[in-house]
C-alpha cells in the first residue's frame, strides 16, 4: 500500500472513530462522572479515555456493538486512571477539598438534588467493580451485556447488582 492509500485509510478510519465516538459520547461522560470528583479530573479522564480508544479502534469487530466496546474501554482507562489518582493522593496534599458534584448546578429541584447527591456519595464510595456495574445498571444494559463488558458471569451480574441495591438503599436510609 502506497502513502496515498495509507493515509486514505487512516483519514477514514478517523472519520468513522469521530463519528462513533460523538454518537456514544454520553459513555464517556457517565464515566468520567462517576469515577472523578472535580470537573478537571472529569476532563482529563474522558481525554484519556478518548485517546486509548483511538488506540484500540483498529481492534474494534465492526460486527459486535460499539458501545459495549467503549464501555469496556472507558471503564478499564476510567479504573486504572482512579488508581493512579490513588497513588498520587497519597503522596500530595489537596488544596481544596469541597469539589463541585456532576451535573447538580440546577436549583429548580432542590430535593431532587440533594437524591443525586447523596446517590453520588454512595457510589462515590464503592470499588472500581461495583462502581463500574451501577454505571452500567443505570444506563439500562441488560446482565448479559454488563457481564460481556465486565468479563462476569451473568449470574455473578445479577448477583452483585441485587447487594448493591440493598446496599445503596440501606446507605440512602430508604
Amino acid at each position: 500500500m502506497d502513502m496515498v492509500q495509507a493515509r486514505m485509510t487512516t483519514d477514514s478510519l478517523r472519520a468513522q472513530f469521530q463519528t462513533l465516538l460523538e454518537r456514544h459520547r454520553g459513555i464517556v461522560l457517565k464515566v468520567a462522572n462517576t469515577y472523578c470528583r472535580h470537573v478537571e479530573d472529569r476532563r482529563d479522564l474522558a481525554q484519556e479515555i478518548s485517546a486509548q480508544a483511538w488506540k484500540a479502534f483498529r481492534s474494534w469487530d465492526d460486527g459486535r456493538s460499539f458501545s459495549t466496546w467503549m464501555y469496556r474501554i472507558a471503564l478499564n482507562v476510567a479504573i486504572s486512571f482512579v488508581r493512579s489518582a490513588r497513588m498520587h493522593d497519597r503522596h500530595s496534599t489537596p488544596l481544596d477539598e469541597a469539589g463541585d458534584e456532576p451535573g447538580l448546578d440546577d436549583e429548580a429541584s432542590r430535593e431532587t438534588d440533594d437524591g443525586i447527591r447523596a446517590l453520588y456519595r454512595c457510589i462515590a464510595r464503592l470499588d472500581p467493580l461495583n462502581r463500574a456495574l451501577l454505571v452500567l445498571y443505570l444506563d439500562d444494559k441488560s446482565h448479559r451485556e454488563i457481564a460481556e463488558i465486565l468479563g462476569l458471569s451473568e449470574t455473578n451480574v445479577a448477583t452483585k447488582i441485587g447487594r448493591l441495591k440493598i446496599r445503596i438503599s440501606n446507605q440512602l436510609g430508604d
